[in-house]
């Protein structure tokens, strides 16, 4: 192979789990945590003022944070490729320590900037260096007006190492040992992973293969489903009290805030998407006259459409790479000369292999301002696209290095802005280069199932936790009354045009358990959307653009995305018209989709 599709795990730590080199690394932080803690506790603002002695309290917060990131990294890398590393949870468990020690002394930071006067910190904010972080440092402050007594906040650290992160854990451990059992045509049962039943149960050609699976599928989630309610129950249970500790008024005050955005803008976009879904309806309805269905299954609703001779296009991981490279080319030398970089250097994990857990997403090496990513590659133009998504967060993180490392924490709905803006230069590319009409019509559907995705999959997901939340908040909510709420997210969002739904999708959709950021589910759509508008000003000046995109994405840090919107697109995000005209865009491909089949179908 020209392009190796597995990571080089070594490089970052030799030996995997047992690493001793992971074991030193992880000494030295415990020891700069100590030195961190020892620093914090003698800075007095009142006695020592200056801007040099908090930017240097910054920088050993910057340097933990760095080897902390690295080390979870490396260890939840190794724990993904192969889900059998037992050690994998025993060293995760050993950093998660580590975390909790010095979420304790940021919060205790955060309470000593909140104490220095409005007059000092403005002064203070003068200094070049933490001007540069003023949003940031801001940010922080904030944050810091709403925590607990010392005592409390110490106590909520410890008990989250044990409340929310380990239901969270416990989510990918009871993952982790599940298998889905398929039959072949031969009668051959073989037992799947989670993740390779759930590739070929959405993207098998064979609607019967597809139906097994999703039987198959249900059947086995259905059978954990008490284990999966229990977590999620705790789960969000436990960060409603926190929520409510903290001094927040409802459970999408937080989310919002760490995306940096207004309940107008959400608002505004929802609203857009609910009222403009009749072309993808339009779109679901022709496939299912295309399969030969009166209704799409739910697990036919990202099916490949074959039409006559034509078979989905196939691509090698070395063909899919050239392409990738090919076509950000296309956008700008930047783009295509990081991705080649990042392929050529096997920062990514793509083998189709048993023991891997399912999805795909890129996360950070910190300390070597790189990237990693992780995906299970079929051969699909749906991989070769969420290839291309993938390495669009990870040119985000990469235009992004040379900033303050404050400046360089921006939040989930832009960093799904650069990835979608990725994967549409390669999806439109892959739809202009289609050799015949049935090529461009199985490619075209390739495209508007992302389209689907982000405006009724992940409506149903946004109507469901909003939901759950609000039942969570007068007790624990049974299995059963999970199934009902989620499908009827599925079918307000779908407007009812499914035969079937996925009563357990709340538990075999891991975003629902992730710890860190709440509501994992609005931002696809904000990122979906806001790179469209994006994409739409490309097209219109596509000379220099590359260079207005890369300060564009260096801004997401440091501002909320109202600002952002506005400085470089002019645009009002709290207004149901910017969202409307890129919902239009995506409902241009609707049209063609349907242009083209007109004649493959009985009106």
């Amino acid at each position: 192979m020209k392009y190796k599709d597995t990571w080089d795990l070594d490089s970052i730590f030799p030996g995997g789990t047992k690493s001793a080199e992971l074991q030193n690394k992880i000494q030295t932080i415990e020891e700069e945590i100590r030195q961190f803690e020892t620093s914090l506790n003698r800075w007095q603002f009142q006695k020592d003022p200056s801007a040099e002695t908090l930017l240097s309290i910054l920088k050993e917060q910057e340097k933990i944070g760095k080897g902390l990131g690295q080390t979870s990294a490396f260890v939840q890398m190794c724990h993904d490729s192969f889900m059998d590393d037992e050690h994998a949870n025993v060293v995760m468990g050993q950093i998660l320590n580590l975390a909790s020690e010095m979420q304790k002394l940021s919060n205790t930071l955060m309470k000593k900037l909140v104490k220095i006067p409005d007059a000092d910190w403005d002064v203070l904010l003068q200094d070049q260096q933490l001007e540069k972080v003023a949003f940031r440092l801001g940010e922080i402050r904030n944050k810091g007006k709403r925590l607990l007594s010392d005592e409390e906040e110490k106590l909520i650290a410890d008990l989250n190492k044990d409340g929310l992160t380990a239901w969270s854990r416990l989510y990918d451990t009871v993952v982790s040992i599940m298998t889905i059992p398929f039959t072949d045509e031969k009668g051959e049962t073989t037992e799947l992973s989670v993740g390779q039943a759930m590739n070929r149960m959405y993207a098998d050609p064979a609607p019967l293969v597809r139906k097994q699976l999703f039987e198959n599928w249900e059947k086995e989630w259905t059978k954990y489903a008490p284990i999966f309610a229990d977590t999620l129950n705790h789960l969000d249970g436990y960060r409603i009290t926190l929520q409510k500790a903290h001094g927040r008024g409802n459970h999408l005050e937080e989310p919002l805030e760490y995306n940096r955005m207004s309940k107008a803008t959400l608002d505004a976009m929802w609203g857009a998407v609910a009222a403009n879904k009749e072309p993808f309806i339009q779109f679901l309805n022709r496939k299912a006259q295309l399969l030969g269905m009166e209704k799409l299954g739910w697990q036919d609703v990202d099916a490949p459409v074959t039409v006559g001779d034509a078979k989905p296009t196939r691509y090698t991981y070395d063909d899919a790479c050239d392409f990738i490279i090919e076509h950000f080319s296309s956008f700008g030398a930047k783009l295509a000369g990081f991705a080649e970089h990042a392929l050529k250097n096997r920062w990514v994990e793509a083998e189709d292999r048993p023991n891997k857990r399912p999805g795909g997403y890129c996360t950070s090496l910190p300390e070597w301002e790189e990237s990693r990513i992780f995906m299970t590659f079929t051969g699909s133009s749906t991989d070769v696209n969420t290839l291309a998504h993938e390495l669009g967060h990870a040119f985000h993180s990469h235009v992004m290095r040379d900033l303050p490392y404050l400046n360089q924490q921006y939040a989930m709905n832009v960093a799904e802005t650069a990835s979608t803006f990725a994967e549409t230069i390669v999806g439109n590319a892959t739809i202009k280069r289609a050799a015949t009409k049935e090529e461009k019509i199985a490619l075209l559907n390739a495209k508007l199932e992302n389209a689907t995705a982000m405006f009724l999959n992940i409506h149903a997901r946004f109507l469901f936790e909003d939901a759950f939340y609000k039942e969570r908040e007068k007790g624990i909510v049974s299995e059963k009354h999970l199934n009902e709420l989620m499908v009827e997210a599925q079918k307000e969002a779908y407007c009812n045009s499914l035969s079937s739904y996925h009563p357990h999708f709340w538990c075999s959709k891991l975003h629902f358990f992730i710890d860190d950021v709440p509501f994992y589910n609005f931002p696809y759509t904000f990122g979906y959307l806001f790179s469209l508008g994006i994409y739409a000003k490309y097209l219109e000046n596509p000379d220099g653009f590359e260079e207005k995109y890369i300060e564009l994405l260096k801004d997401t840090g440091s501002m909320k995305v109202e600002e952002l919107a506005e400085k470089h697109l002019g645009a009002d995000l709290t207004k149901q018209d910017f969202w409307e005209a890129g919902i239009r865009l995506a409902a241009k491909d609707v049209e063609e989709f349907i242009r083209l089949t007109n004649e493959l179908v009985d009106k």
